[in-house]
């Protein structure tokens, strides 16, 4: 499945003694991926209402856009099928580079599917199962890892290179996961905007903040589950309290990364949750500091993204040359400056890497739970 021209939002309106379902198709203004300079400052007001994607958008979705799609795959000796989140695989993503340098190597073809974020590429794994006709997902987190390991679905494979990986960062001994790339959660500034900076959570729910920050969704968006567990990290059973002394500073919760980044640099609200390597990005490409990612004293959660070889893929000895070529310096060198994340070998970093700031408290917060997040859903939607 390769992206559509138009994002799905479903919003849900429940109210006492009756409820409805809105589903629209919007053609989106912002593009994946750290955003197009172009597309930063201006903007209109957003409505004022909190946007959150349903468990029913996760199930049906797939079967919205893919729906034609053919459950058999070929064998094809040049041939591989990855799954990855939309920002990786668009024209500003690693993707591109990727693909043409792996095919440069080994003669291998790449076809790209996906459709959102890293959480609903493995929403969408799960209920297609053996059928879903790719041969890698690409892009779990340490948080999505446990439901993608129970799966079943991953077959285990140490790649060539896999004693160069930082200890660190290994998700899985037996290799049904490899890292890919990792980075630090954190709250992006604009500085220019934003007088007084938040130094920890709490801060966060200031009212001073209100209508302030742009999060994303637990239950699509990687990204949106680890705030979450540094919100657990941080609280632990008083989670519930915390996520509704924040509600106020909310001025929306998007589906993913993307567009939530997008929304932040057309100047929707001064702050949004990205990563710690995110300034770096605006030094490369808009030669500015004012975006800035803020150290909390809280710390700042780990995120570890990896790929894993699919146990019903159909191009499984592509797949493994894939996985050899991901953990070399060639697929290495392309993430910094593409995906805006650290390269999980020891390999030299571009100056752009020089302004991003760094934690003195990284944290590995636990596992979320579906029913907290159900929970979650339940609260914020009233």
């Amino acid at each position: 499945m390769t992206p559509t021209n138009f994002a799905h939002i479903i919003i849900i309106n429940n109210k006492p003694g009756w409820s409805s379902v809105t589903v629209w198709n919007v053609k989106p203004e912002i593009k994946p991926v750290e955003p197009d300079p172009d597309n930063a400052g201006g903007g209109t007001q957003m409505k004022k209402t909190i946007v959150f994607i349903t468990t029913l958008f996760v199930i049906c979705l797939p079967f919205f856009v893919s729906c034609k799609k053919e459950k058999t795959q070929e064998v094809h000796d040049n041939e591989l099928v990855i799954w990855a989140y939309d920002s990786f695989i668009s024209e500003w993503g690693p993707g591109p580079d990727v693909s043409k340098v792996f095919e440069e190597k080994t003669g291998i073809k790449i076809r790209w599917g996906s459709g959102g974020d890293a959480g609903f590429l493995l929403s969408r794994l799960l209920l297609e199962g053996e059928n879903s006709g790719a041969d890698i997902i690409l892009g779990l987190d340490q948080n999505l890892a446990g439901r993608a390991l129970d799966s079943g679905l991953l077959e285990a494979y140490r790649p060539k290179g896999a004693e160069l990986i930082f200890p660190e960062l290994i998700i899985d001994a037996d290799f049904r996961l490899t890292p890919m790339d990792y980075s630090y959660f954190a709250i992006v500034y604009d500085s220019e905007r934003l007088p007084v900076v938040p130094v920890c959570l709490e801060d966060l729910t200031n009212l001073s903040y209100r209508q302030s920050l742009i999060l994303m969704d637990p239950r699509t968006s990687s990204p949106g589950l680890g705030f979450f567990g540094w919100i657990k990290d941080v609280y632990g059973a008083n989670w519930q309290d915390y996520w509704r002394r924040l509600k106020p500073s909310i001025l929306t919760i998007a589906e993913g990364w993307s567009s939530a980044y997008g929304l932040f640099t057309r100047g929707e609200a001064p702050m949004v949750l990205s990563y710690t390597t995110s300034p770096g990005y605006h030094l490369e490409y808009e030669q500015t500091e004012h975006i800035k990612a803020a150290i909390f004293t809280d710390g700042h959660p780990l995120q570890i993204e990896a790929a894993g070889l699919l146990k019903a893929g159909k191009n499984k000895e592509n797949g493994k040359a894939f996985l050899d070529f991901m953990l070399s310096p060639d697929f290495q060198s392309i993430i910094p400056l593409t995906n805006w994340m650290y390269p999980v070998i020891d390999i030299p970093l571009p100056h752009s890497f020089s302004v991003n700031p760094k934690s003195e408290k990284p944290l590995k917060p636990g596992p979320v739970t579906e029913a907290e997040l159900n929970e979650w859903a339940v609260f914020m939607s009233n």
